[in-house]
């Protein structure tokens, strides 16, 4: 049983007679799931994540009217919940639970990601946040949303301005030609081995972060950037290339083909999306122009091609 599984477990076993119970008045104004940092949000935990943050719990969230109406009885009364579930043991407890799980008002989840409590309201401040802030801001399960708030803002977060994808994606295409095209090779040339290995873990990077883009996914953090990689219908299979590149970061005559290759599967896939025209050239830095032609607000379009 992954996370999401032990904390809807855990939810129908106890929190939901518990809200039925204590707060039938109100159960249409709070939000239950399970979101945010950890491994266990992106359903990735496995034996080896289970030395820290795993337990059984959910969270509960509340507007900031309610959480001065009814938050701190929600509070005591998630507290009361039973430390044990399913053989998982909750080692110490606060008042509010977890620092991830128990009770947050729907402003102080979203604030911890996007600075706002809610959604952006301009593409400066979209691109301001990492992406993988608005991976674990939308990341996990919903159980239940009578109000519909929290779900909203979630919704929006996961579907960003055309116009800041854009702005994304070209830079991480002219971080692939740059990093893996043009200095990989050449760094190896000079001897500089250190050099050309972080330029390969670049072009790693920033080919995962094109690969999301292109499915119009937010990239986690790096630590699972591959693994989710994997899941992705479109360029997906690139990550086993990539793993494979790192394996070697010195074998140039090996790598430097796959590095090619890899960039026009991913030139391919811009002009089957109709993102890019360009139809002999290969090399990833015209691409990324292209693509930051086509941002529509003339300020971003303005602004450094590199983020």
């Amino acid at each position: 049983m992954n996370g999401i599984e032990l904390a809807r477990a855990f939810y129908d076993a106890y929190g939901a007679p518990m809200l039925d119970a204590e707060f039938s008045d109100v159960r249409d104004r709070i939000a239950v799931g399970i979101a945010g940092h950890g491994s266990e949000c992106l359903g990735f935990d496995d034996e080896t994540s289970r030395d820290h943050d795993f337990e059984p719990g959910f969270c509960l969230w509340i507007t900031d009217e309610d959480e001065r109406a009814f938050g701190f009885r929600l509070f005591r009364a998630y507290n009361r919940l039973p430390t044990e579930f399913s053989g998982v043991k909750i080692e110490r407890r606060s008042a509010l639970g977890s620092p991830y799980k128990g009770v947050h008002t729907v402003r102080e989840f979203y604030s911890y990601y996007t600075g706002t409590g809610g959604v952006p309201e301009t593409n400066e401040a979209w691109l301001a946040i990492p992406s993988f802030y608005l991976a674990e801001a939308t990341n996990g399960a919903v159980f239940a949303d009578p109000l519909g708030e929290f779900s909203r803002i979630r919704r929006a977060l996961l579907s960003p301005p055309e116009d800041v994808r854009l702005a994304r994606l070209a830079s991480s295409l002219f971080y692939m030609a740059q990093a893996g095209q043009y200095n990989y090779p050449r760094c190896l040339s000079h001897g500089e081995n250190a050099a050309a290995a972080t330029a390969l873990s670049d072009f790693a990077k920033s080919t995962a972060e094109t690969v999301f883009l292109l499915n119009r996914r937010h990239a986690p953090y790096y630590k699972w950037l591959f693994r989710a990689m994997r899941s992705l219908p479109l360029l997906g299979e690139l990550e086993a290339d990539l793993t494979g590149l790192l394996r070697a970061p010195f074998d140039a005559e090996k790598n430097v083909p796959v590095i090619e290759r890899i960039a026009g599967e991913v030139a391919a896939a811009l002009r089957e999306e109709g993102l890019a025209t360009l139809e002999e050239e290969c090399y990833l830095e015209p691409y990324a122009r292209e693509v930051h032609e086509r941002i529509a607000d003339p300020a971003l379009r303005r602004a450094p091609l590199m983020l």
